[in-house]
Formats: C-alpha cells, sequence, structure tokens
C-alpha cells in the first residue's frame, strides 16, 4: 500500500465525522491555500498514482467490483439483451446481496484508504443499480451501501460516483516514470464499466485537462503575488500572466475536443453514459438498505452522477476570473433564472429553489478541494475589481482576453455535448444521419421530445448556454468608470 509521508497534511491522524478533531490535531479545513490537497506537480490529481487495491481486510469488496468487470455485465436497459446476460447479471447481484457487511472504522486511519474504499463501493453501486432490469426496484443491498454511507461520513461526499471517482483516483501509470508530473500519454485508468478505449479516453481527456491546467493554477498563484503589490510593474507582470493563461484555456479546448479521437459518440452515449446516471437522472427511487440500526447515517437530499461541473479546476478558473454563476443570464432585457435551480414539477412550485447547479456541485468535490475553491473566492484583492481599479487598457485587454479563451473553452464543450449526446439522442427516433461538427447551432435546440437531461439532472444544453453566457458577459469595457466596473 502506497505511504503519505509522515509530515504531509493528509497523514495527520483524521478527525472524526461525529466525534471532531482530537486534542491537538490541526484541523485542516483551517490551512492555508496551499495545504489543501492541490499539488504543484499535479494540481487537483494526486501527485502519485492513487491505491489501486484495498488490504486484505476489504478484499471481498474487490472482488466484487473486479467481477463484475470481468464478467462484463451489461445495462438492463441495453436494447436486444439477452436471457443468459441478464442472468448472469442477476446472478452477481445474488452474491453481492450475501455478502457480510464489512466494518469500515480501520479505513479512517488513512485518506488514502477511504478514497479507495469510495472509490470500489460507488462502482459497485453503480453496477449493481444500472445492471438492473429498468422496471425493477432499486433497493441497495447494506453490505454495499452501509459501508459507502460510512465512508462518505468520513469524506463528506455523497454516496454514488463523482468527478473524482471516474477521474481524479481513477488512473495509473502505464510505465513507471520517475517524472514528477505524469506524461499526459502515460494514463490509463484503473476502473470501467465497458473494458472499452472509448470509456477510458473519455476519463482520461479530463485527466489530461486536470495536468495541463496545473500552469493555469501556478499564474493564478502569481498573479494573486502580484495583486498583493499592485503597482504598475505588478500590472505589467500581470498583463503577462494572463497572456500565459490564455494558451493554456486553449490547450486545454484542443485537448477536449480531442476526444472525439478515442471515444465514439454513439459508443459514449448508449454503452457508457447510462452507467453514470444518479438518481436525480431517472424516475426510480434509490433504497438504501440496512439503514434502520444506522440511524446516525442520513442521506443526502440529491444524488447526481459524476459531471465535468464537479472538477475543481474549472471552478478556479471561474473564481479567478471573476465569473459569478449564481447571476442570472439576461434575455431580452429580462433575468433569466438560472434553469438548474427551477423544479419544473407543480410542487416545486411550493418548495424553496435550489442553489445554482454549479454551486450544488462542489458537494461532490474532495473536502479540501472545496476548501480551497472558498479561499479562492474570498481573497481579499480579487482580479476584476483590481483590474478595473488599476484602469491600465493592456491589463484589461488581457484580463478580457483571459475570459475569451475562457468563454472558448465553453464553446468546446457545448460542441462536445452536441456530438455526444445531442446528436445521438436524436437519431434513434428520426433516424438522421450523424451530426456534422459545424451544424451545433441546429444541434443545441433539442431533440423536440423535452429537454435533455445531464448526469446530474439539469437540462443540458440550456444549462451550459448560461454558464457560457455568463462568461462572455464578465469582461469588462475599458471606457467604464472605476466605480463603475468595479461594482459590476
Amino acid at each position: 500500500m502506497a505511504h503519505l509521508a509522515p509530515n504531509h497534511f493528509l497523514a495527520q491522524p483524521r478527525p472524526d465525522a461525529f466525534l471532531g478533531p482530537p486534542v491537538g490535531v490541526v484541523d485542516t479545513t483551517t490551512l492555508a491555500a496551499h495545504d489543501f490537497d492541490v499539488d504543484t506537480r499535479t494540481g487537483f490529481m494526486p501527485p502519485d498514482p492513487p491505491l489501486a487495491r484495498l488490504p486484505a481486510q476489504w478484499e471481498l469488496w474487490e472482488q466484487l467490483l473486479g467481477d463484475a468487470q470481468m464478467r462484463k455485465l451489461q445495462l438492463g436497459r441495453k436494447a436486444g439483451i439477452t436471457e443468459e446476460e441478464k442472468a448472469l447479471s442477476e446472478s452477481w447481484r445474488s452474491h453481492a446481496r450475501e455478502l457480510p457487511t464489512l466494518p469500515t472504522r480501520d479505513l479512517r486511519q488513512s485518506e488514502l484508504l477511504l478514497r479507495r474504499a469510495h472509490h470500489v463501493l460507488a462502482w459497485t453501486m453503480h453496477f449493481y443499480i444500472h445492471s438492473l432490469p429498468p422496471d425493477a426496484e432499486i433497493r441497495i443491498p447494506a453490505p454495499i451501501a452501509v459501508p459507502l454511507l460510512e465512508v462518505c461520513t468520513q469524506l463528506q461526499l455523497p454516496p454514488l460516483m463523482t468527478y473524482s471517482d471516474d477521474v481524479l483516483y481513477n488512473w495509473a501509470l502505464k510505465v513507471p516514470s520517475a517524472e514528477p508530473t505524469p506524461a499526459l500519454d502515460n494514463l490509463r485508468c484503473l476502473t470501467l464499466f465497458t473494458g472499452t478505449r472509448d470509456e477510458e479516453e473519455f476519463y482520461l481527456s479530463s485527466a489530461r485537462i486536470e495536468l495541463r491546467g496545473v500552469d493555469a493554477l501556478e499564474l493564478m498563484r502569481a498573479t494573486m503575488d502580484e495583486l498583493f503589490v499592485g503597482d504598475e510593474i505588478a500590472a505589467r507582470r500581470i498583463t503577462h500572466y494572463l497572456g500565459s493563461l490564455v494558451q493554456v484555456l486553449d490547450d486545454l479546448s484542443s485537448i477536449l475536443l480531442a476526444v472525439r479521437d478515442g471515444c465514439a459518440p454513439e459508443t459514449f452515449y448508449n454503452d457508457i453514459r447510462p452507467w453514470f446516471n444518479g438518481a436525480d437522472s431517472g424516475s426510480r427511487k434509490w433504497t438504501f438498505e440496512g439503514l434502520a440500526e444506522r440511524p446516525e447515517l442520513t442521506l443526502p437530499t440529491e444524488l447526481s452522477g459524476p459531471s465535468a461541473a464537479q472538477s475543481s479546476l474549472i471552478h478556479a478558473l471561474d473564481a479567478f476570473l471573476g465569473v459569478d454563476h449564481t447571476l442570472p443570464v439576461a434575455s431580452a432585457g429580462a433575468p433569466t433564472p438560472d434553469p438548474a435551480s427551477v423544479d419544473p414539477s407543480p410542487a416545486g412550485a411550493h418548495e424553496p429553489p435550489k442553489a445554482p447547479f454549479l454551486t450544488r456541485m462542489r458537494a461532490y468535490m474532495p473536502r479540501h478541494h472545496r476548501n480551497f475553491l472558498r479561499h479562492l473566492a474570498a481573497v481579499p484583492r480579487p482580479l476584476r475589481a483590481a483590474v478595473a481599479r488599476m484602469d491600465d487598457a493592456a491589463l484589461t485587454d488581457a484580463y478580457n482576453a483571459a475570459l475569451d479563451a475562457l468563454r472558448r473553452f465553453r464553446d468546446a464543450h457545448m460542441r462536445i455535448v452536441a456530438i455526444f449526446i445531442v446528436g445521438p439522442s436524436r437519431r434513434p427516433a428520426s433516424g438522421v444521419p450523424a451530426l456534422r461538427e459545424d451544424d451545433i447551432a441546429e444541434a443545441v435546440q433539442g431533440t423536440g421530445q423535452g429537454p435533455l437531461r445531464g448526469t446530474g439532472g439539469t437540462d443540458l444544453v440550456r444549462f451550459l448556454k448560461g454558464v457560457r453566457d455568463r462568461t462572455a458577459g464578465t469582461v469588462l469595457d475599458r471606457d467604464a468608470s472605476h466605480d463603475g466596473a468595479s461594482s459590476s
């Protein structure tokens, strides 16, 4: 098992979720930003390959997950699923129900053990749920449900797959390397639902974005150091840093678009994406069994599946550049509510509005990364206000160029959504040919069968357009007054 250095902040005795931190142990939620598990070499990804297997005490979990992959379990909703495939899935699920409920107390000695346990149990649960027949009741058996909820209590994460399970903590090196930062072409995945290259490339495209984004994090740090000074020399340096950030953001767009080279849209939409779905994406309730004897274990009010919206890197870029996704997007002169915060059901009229989708997605991030984002959002000298105050034309142009690069990244994301989700969603019903990549404007109008839902349950296209438009709307007017620009 991999071990952390004794002086690493994650190696300290962990505060128990119920009892609080032991006497004399630092509460890591109050540490400075550089201690929030953000590495100078790998950013939000761990500096060393994640733990690939739990110790023997929890080998039954590892065997259950490995068996699901070896049997190549099929989606219960798969068109043309055979009776043999159904029987194979039910045999595996029956074995899962018969397992003992393993204790989790010894996992608390290590953050790495808890992360691996969450990974194994969450993937196993998704195998269990999505291999069920589409009309079956979803009841997660106690041998999976109870330890998963106990682990989630310690990690302060929801009990299902998150972005960290399929990207941040789902990689290994193809070839051992002593390089401090993994090469983008030297990564492989630990766990897959389908065992296909398409699925692996889908996850690895996000991992490569995370690694390329390390330079963006360093540019943020250098910029904030200069903002502390705030003189003319600082303005010139920040201008240079923002110019460099444009190149990094354009590289992120290129990496994102390159997913087309390794992952086929039809394969992704029909064979891979359904495995991600959380309870919020469907109409069937998820029931966690075995909780009657564990009243201290509570369930979250929502269960969204893994999403790129759970990437701390993208949230950090927004916070740094001052993009506020809690604000509505103006349309025809009138404010439009965040579509992710609106419940279209009649009952929704009597319920308090939800927080914006991106805000809610922070609950699915590793808690140290959430704390980093809170720290970043609370800096006393935010970049946007400083640029407006300095009234330097070159600096303002550089700031707006960085925002435009972030908008281009979001345009690239919309293009991928059009190709990988909107297009395939239309074809079964209408038989239209594959989407042309330049036909995005038509594609984002939807299928005519109601809004497309993301793995988190959002109106996908409308949400992404709102995010992009808020990014574009953050630009500063060079001719605006200091006070007006600062308050915008």
